[in-house]
């Protein structure tokens, strides 16, 4: 039966993130020959409009609020449900990244909706979803489905993967007013202080190379910025590097830090 199915645009510095594209392509698995629509937030939302229909929306909700340009909990939360209820989706599909994994539990408990969460892939069997997520910190992977209601789902950032856009392809483009009080929003984000990035997302990365302990130091880690700079990698560290103040926690893999899933670890002692 074909879905009409729901996916949250992230984006960070201005820039879609692939995390999104990847949702989209969920999305066309679910809908079953249904219609993808995908909601964007912010004030630059409307830059995103194009973008979003070249990777598989047919209708694109744009919520023009600058109170939504920086994410909080109360604001998105509150746009997020107002898109559900105008949409009226048969199944949504978040990225499983921070802002995912802290608005979809929150949306599902006000919604009372079901949730399958960190998804590394989607299967559809006639009218079944049959999602697989990981569990026992990757030693094993479950497949779970939906038994009725509305699917509510995330997927682990570079697992779904995505098609090359379609640039012949257009959305329908809805406006949607949604007014956020001060009074609603418990937090406000005053100014983002960014640390120095190598520029490429750990959690997007198809190249990590990663230190421990072993590196002895933060000079230690300068090799592994000059080959990751080379590859057009990512660079990572384990907790006990962090711990030693070799580098930042923003590096940290793993169970206590970041999860990845690139095409390629290159990792030293």
């Amino acid at each position: 039966m074909a879905k009409k199915v729901l996916v949250l645009a992230e984006a960070k510095d201005g820039n879609l993130r692939n995390v999104t594209f990847e949702a989209l392509n969920a999305a066309r698995r679910i809908s079953n020959g249904g219609s993808v629509v995908a909601a964007a937030f912010g004030s630059a939302a409307d830059g995103y409009v194009d973008q979003l229909a070249h990777y598989g929306a047919d209708q694109v909700v744009v919520v023009n609020n600058e109170k939504l340009n920086q994410y909080t909990t109360d604001g998105y939360l509150q746009a997020f449900i107002k898109v559900i209820e105008h949409v009226g989706p048969d199944a949504i599909v978040l990225g499983h990244t921070a802002l995912g994994k802290d608005l979809a539990p929150r949306v599902a408990a006000k919604l009372d909706l079901g949730l399958i969460s960190d998804c590394t892939d989607i299967e559809v069997n006639g009218d079944e979803v049959i999602t697989t997520r990981p569990i026992y910190s990757g030693k094993a992977f479950a497949k779970r489905k939906f038994k009725s209601g509305t699917l509510f789902v995330t997927v682990r950032p570079n697992n779904i993967g995505f098609d090359e856009p379609d640039t012949s392809r257009s959305a329908e483009r809805v406006d949607l007013a949604v007014e956020l009080s001060d009074d609603s929003l418990r937090t406000l984000v005053k100014e983002v202080v960014k640390k120095a990035s190598t520029g490429v997302d750990l959690t997007e990365a198809k190249i990590i190379v990663a230190g421990g302990r072993g590196v002895k130091s933060a000079e230690g880690f300068k090799p592994l910025y000059e080959l990751a700079e080379v590859l057009g990698a990512a660079v990572g560290a384990s907790r006990g590097a962090c711990d030693a103040g070799y580098c930042d926690y923003s590096m940290q893999i793993g169970q206590t830090g970041k999860v990845v899933t690139p095409d390629l670890y290159i990792a030293t002692l």
